[in-house]
């Protein structure tokens, strides 16, 4: 039996290497491997890494006799980089590339990008996905019709080193609903290390709350309107959103994972603590 509830499972990609954590890449893939063989082991999703680490990470990879390791590769350029990035885990022993993560370049045609990658991505895959990423200015909403209408995933970035970086609630309420309309799963990056919506105290800066995200995910499934999905956002309550974690059926938890599907996070650690402090990693 799991001990990890349905609502959280493999919800936290290993972006160890990312900052703010920055963690060396052989500290990364020991720390991630030693996730995997944990009690909360169902928390963890896939290793995340960039195309220009993907290499030197399978060779580290190597030093283990655990197995292949799973990754998601995050390309650093266009969408030129994702065939290479896919045939060379192919040929790999060392990992297995379970998904791309592509940032949509910044122009006054996001959708024409969007076209550019999943058709790179349509030439080369074969079950890989890829999570888009979309950023909230211009035309989003037509970018995201293009993923859409490919198949693949979405991605947010909730998050960063400063604070323009971070999208309103009701922005995020905006990118939940647009993509469960379209029936596009999608993940979040950056930013999202703590259940709860809270304000930070070293950088003042407005963090959003994964349980938030999962939760105001629900709560649109369910046909809350868009105030209501931002009011569950702007929740700062732990114990409220616990309360309304606990009361999630097994259906309803797997439901709401599969649209959104995880986080990628600098640290496993805290979602772990912040889970258990919550009283929710009871399975």
């Amino acid at each position: 039996m799991s001990t990890v509830p349905a609502l959280f499972r493999h919800l936290v990609d290993d972006a160890a290497m990312f900052p703010p954590g920055n963690l060396p890449m052989a500290e990364a893939v020991t720390a991630h491997r030693a996730h995997l063989t944990s009690p909360y082991a169902e928390l963890v999703g896939p290793f995340v890494c960039t195309d220009e680490d993907l290499m030197d990470v399978a060779a580290e990879a190597a030093r283990s006799a655990d197995g292949p390791l799973r990754v998601s590769v995050v390309i650093s350029g266009g969408a030129g980089g994702i065939e290479p990035a896919i045939r060379w885990g192919d040929r790999s022993k060392d990992v297995e590339v379970t998904a791309v993560e592509v940032r949509l370049r910044d122009e006054d045609d996001l959708s024409r990008n969007a076209l550019r990658v999943v058709r790179a991505c349509d030439d080369c895959f074969d079950e890989e996905t890829a999570y888009v990423e979309i950023g909230l200015n211009g035309a989003w909403e037509r970018a995201l019709d293009v993923v859409a209408d490919a198949g693949y995933a979405a991605k947010l970035r909730t998050g960063g080193l400063d604070a323009s970086l971070f999208p309103s609630a009701d922005q995020v309420a905006s990118f939940v609903i647009a993509c469960l309309d379209r029936e596009v799963p999608f993940k979040c990056t950056a930013g999202l290390h703590n259940a709860v919506r809270h304000t930070a105290e070293d950088s003042g800066f407005e963090h959003h709350g994964f349980l938030n995200v999962l939760l105001a995910t629900r709560a649109s499934l369910d046909g809350a309107a868009h105030d209501e999905v931002t009011s569950v956002l702007n929740e700062r309550d732990g114990q409220v959103l616990a309360v309304r974690a606990r009361e999630l059926t097994d259906d309803q938890a797997v439901s709401t994972r599969r649209w959104f599907t995880s986080f990628g996070s600098c640290s496993i650690d805290e979602p772990r603590h912040d889970l258990t402090t919550l009283g929710l990693m009871e399975g």
